[in-house]
């Protein structure tokens, strides 16, 4: 659980290697902080949002600490002290970030980055017995015991009788009278007392076993309830243990495609090593890769920190006099300095980080564009400005020795391109830049609106029905945030159009060939498919005809990532999204024939 002061909007977005990026927007309400994280896969990014948001919430906690200590210490030289050994560690730091990872292994270890933690939460049926402990039986009403009856022995039911009583016959009939009275109404009384004891022992223990049935019906509640939140638990539980395995699985396959050299996990290798190092706050390693597997070149645009992002204070001191705490601002020169070598260090220590790890020799050089994100001054407009670029090869540069450099001269010794003064931010052109259109790609018009059930689609002009084709696909695709782009015009058999669903299990780059054909579709053309998704490093391909496909082309596409669409399909795909057709081959064999 986090605090309030904790903000994420998550978000995705496309790469030009076609890659779903999923995207963490993070933001701290009282530290003022702000950081991008980004991943391919999602389980990943929210293990590095859950782990920022903890190093925040301790330097928040921290933070107000330290303000009750000033409170109620006001005057106390120890706070000043303390934040002056802060800025002062922050400041060492800066200077030493090139230095401080030059004897770390950035190596990914594949078995560590594995999810193997157990499911944080108890079976709450464990805890039955300390519920049931809880709750504590009635004590058993003791019985109020009846007295015993008057009886008439008693002597004080007994007339006593004197010598006059026994001459007067009327004085000794009053007697027996009167002490018969005394039994009676003594009798009654005791009836009354006893039938009030049997009501309250009555009373008592009713309510003695209407209490032990509510302390047994709590305990059966007890008992089904944990049961109900023990079935709910082993749910959570083997969705936890069911994700963990999913997410360790795609670990393997990362390091298998990683190991083989795959173009997209090459740059999720990249992405991890970045994203693992140790840096400042100041940092917010936020940056964009592309890897070329054809001549084994990475290309990283890596936003730097802009002049607002460095500490500007250096010592705080508290002023007796004043009674206030003063602090102490590094001079704009000095800002300056720190603020261009920070620039040169980082750049040779993110490349020295990816040959390091590079344990597969991937890459046999890095292109590094340092961009920063500032407020022109003259505008007062957002800007975002490539202020350095260098390209390096790996035979080249781990011939250098990182601890005894000049970070700007040996920038400069390979010939990387960027102002004298960094600090001036002077806009330069990056050697090479990460291409986010795909050239191919044209503006694409909507066909199917223009249909009617007499429209045969074997007739179509072959332009039309491309972009029919990605209209159709495009509705299909929409539901979940897919989109398709329809390529030029080239009728060579190659990429017609291109779909991205961003599903992160089943989704990735499609390639899309439509064949407008009357003759079924052989396997020659399915083959073509297949090697055309491979070429694009694509995840699936996709071929819609207008006629059918032979028993080669169908047997040929079991096992693969290939889909088949016949005339039929198309038209109920077509109706499926509101529109109506026709196919007749006949009649456009004859239309061709006349032609």
């Amino acid at each position: 659980m986090h605090s309030n002061q904790n903000k994420v909007r998550y978000y995705q977005k496309n790469t030009s290697t076609w890659r779903v990026t999923f995207c963490a927007e993070l933001s701290h309400i009282g530290l003022s902080e702000f950081k991008i994280f980004k991943d391919s896969d999602q389980t990943m990014l929210e293990r590095k949002v859950t782990a920022q948001f903890q190093k925040w919430d301790e330097k928040w906690l921290k933070i107000q600490q330290s303000l009750s200590s000033q409170q109620f210490k006001e005057g106390n030289t120890k706070y000043a002290e303390e934040q002056t050994k802060e800025y002062q560690t922050l400041h060492q730091r800066i200077d030493n970030i090139l230095i401080e990872a030059v004897d770390v292994d950035n190596t990914i270890t594949w078995e560590t980055i594995k999810d193997k933690k157990r499911f944080p939460e108890k079976n709450p049926f464990n805890e039955i017995h300390n519920e049931l402990a809880k709750i504590k039986d009635p004590i058993k009403p003791s019985v109020k015991p009846i007295p015993k009856a008057p009886h008439k022995s008693n002597l004080k039911y007994q007339p006593i009788f004197t010598f006059s009583d026994k001459i007067f016959k009327s004085s000794k009939e009053k007697k027996i009278l009167t002490a018969e009275s005394v039994y009676k109404f003594d009798y009654h009384l005791w009836e009354k007392q006893k039938k009030s004891i049997e009501v309250d022992n009555k009373t008592a223990e009713d309510k003695y076993h209407e209490q032990l049935q509510v302390a047994k019906d709590r305990r059966v509640y007890i008992e089904e309830n944990l049961l109900k939140e023990e079935q709910d638990w082993v749910k959570r539980k083997n969705d936890y243990l069911q994700s963990q395995i999913e997410f360790n699985a795609k670990i393997d396959v990362l390091k298998q495609n990683y190991l083989s050299k795959d173009a997209a996990a090459t740059v999720e290798y990249c992405d991890m090593v970045l994203t693992n190092s140790e840096y400042p706050d100041l940092v917010k390693k936020d940056f964009d890769l592309e890897y070329n597997p054809k001549n084994s070149i990475l290309i990283v645009d890596y936003v730097l920190p802009s002049s607002e992002d460095f500490p500007k204070v250096s010592e705080v001191r508290y002023i007796a006099t004043k009674k206030e705490l003063k602090e102490y601002a590094i001079s704009e020169a000095q800002l300056a300095k720190v603020f261009d070598a920070t620039m040169y260090n980082i750049t040779l220590r993110t490349i020295h980080e990816l040959y390091q790890a590079d344990t597969i020799n991937a890459l046999e050089a890095i292109v590094f564009n340092g961009w920063i994100n500032y407020i022109n001054k003259a505008t007062g407009k957002d800007e975002s400005s490539c202020i350095l670029s260098i390209q390096i090869k790996k035979s080249d540069f781990v011939e250098i020795n990182l601890k005894n450099i000049d970070p700007k001269i040996c920038f400069k010794n390979f010939k990387g391109v960027g102002s004298s003064k960094l600090y001036g931010i002077t806009p330069i052109r990056p050697l090479l830049h990460i291409d986010k259109n795909d050239k191919r790609f044209v503006s694409s018009h909507d066909v199917a609106g223009l249909l009617d059930e007499g429209s045969n689609l074997a007739t179509m002009p072959w332009e039309e029905f491309e972009h029919l084709i990605r209209e159709i696909f495009a509705k299909e695709f929409s539901h979940n945030g897919g989109e398709v782009k329809v390529t030029q015009a080239s009728r060579d058999g190659g990429v017609d159009a291109i779909a991205f669903d961003p599903d992160p299990i089943r989704g990735g780059k499609i390639v899309i060939q439509a064949k407008r054909y009357t003759n079924t579709v052989g396997v020659a053309a399915v083959r073509d498919l297949y090697g055309t998704v491979h070429n694009e490093g694509a995840n699936k391909g996709i071929l819609v005809t207008t006629s059918d496909y032979g028993p080669d082309a169908y047997e040929f596409v079991k096992s693969k990532p290939l889909t088949l669409i016949n005339g039929a399909n198309l038209l109920y795909l077509l109706e499926k999204h509101g529109h109506k057709a026709r196919i007749n081959i006949k009649e456009a064999r004859e239309i061709s024939n006349k032609q």
